[in-house]
């Protein structure tokens, strides 16, 4: 666990900030896409290399402006420790922290690879998670796969990933407790760039029915 000690902000262009989540074991990194309004947010995590690159050719701030106009604000937050399942467990649920302090209470964290396993584990440690979202995600890590019902848990996988193969997120789903949904996309690859329309389109609607249904659980 990590215990947040402040936060620094700044513009960073475009509508977008940059955060520094000041805590304890170190600063993490964040790319902030704020919105007024609202008490719903999407925690976006990244692969095992780290940074704010993403897949599908910059899928997090795109879908993060559309969310916006939503009253769904968006982070994006850098490993401190890229690779490492507990270190980056322990970011994510900063994270977590610092929208709390937003009033931030309903959040969908998104991790696409290593991060998706990432946030299937921190996801089951948080109530104010209301759903997870695993793009092309690994299996190692994701022991907690079962524990986020009845939150849904989607899982997104190209069939023609040359990295992690597709039966990684089939053998997610099978652990997995209702509700659950899997995507495979037809000659999608790993970075999901080959899909990156229906990828839009798919996980934009599938963000925006989680919420609404928080909502009205709320």
């Amino acid at each position: 666990m990590l215990h947040l000690l402040g936060a620094e902000r700044e513009p960073d262009g475009e509508g977008m900030e940059r955060l520094r989540l000041i805590a304890d074991g170190g600063e993490i990194a964040c790319r902030l896409h704020p919105s007024e309004d609202g008490d719903a947010a999407v925690l976006w995590a990244f692969g095992a290399g780290g940074g704010l690159g993403g897949p599908a050719g910059g899928l997090y701030p795109r879908l993060a402006q559309r969310l916006r106009s939503q009253g769904v604000l968006s982070l994006e937050l850098a490993w401190r420790q890229p690779a490492r399942m507990a270190p980056c467990v322990a970011d994510l649920l900063a994270g977590l922290d610092w929208l709390a302090g937003q009033g931030r209470r309903r959040v969908v964290l998104v991790g696409h690879s290593f991060g998706g396993a990432v946030a299937i584990a921190a996801g089951a440690a948080r109530e104010e998670v209301v759903a997870v979202a695993a793009l092309s995600s690994q299996t190692a890590g994701t022991e907690l796969a079962g524990a986020l019902a009845p939150r849904p848990l989607l899982l997104v996988h190209g069939l023609a990933d040359e990295i992690l193969p597709a039966a990684c997120s089939r053998d997610i789903h099978r652990r997995a407790a209702e509700p659950k949904e899997i995507i495979l996309y037809p000659g999608c690859r790993h970075g999901l760039d080959e899909c990156r329309d229906a990828l839009d389109r798919d996980l934009s609607d599938w963000l925006l029915r989680v919420f609404r249904q928080a909502r009205g659980r709320g």
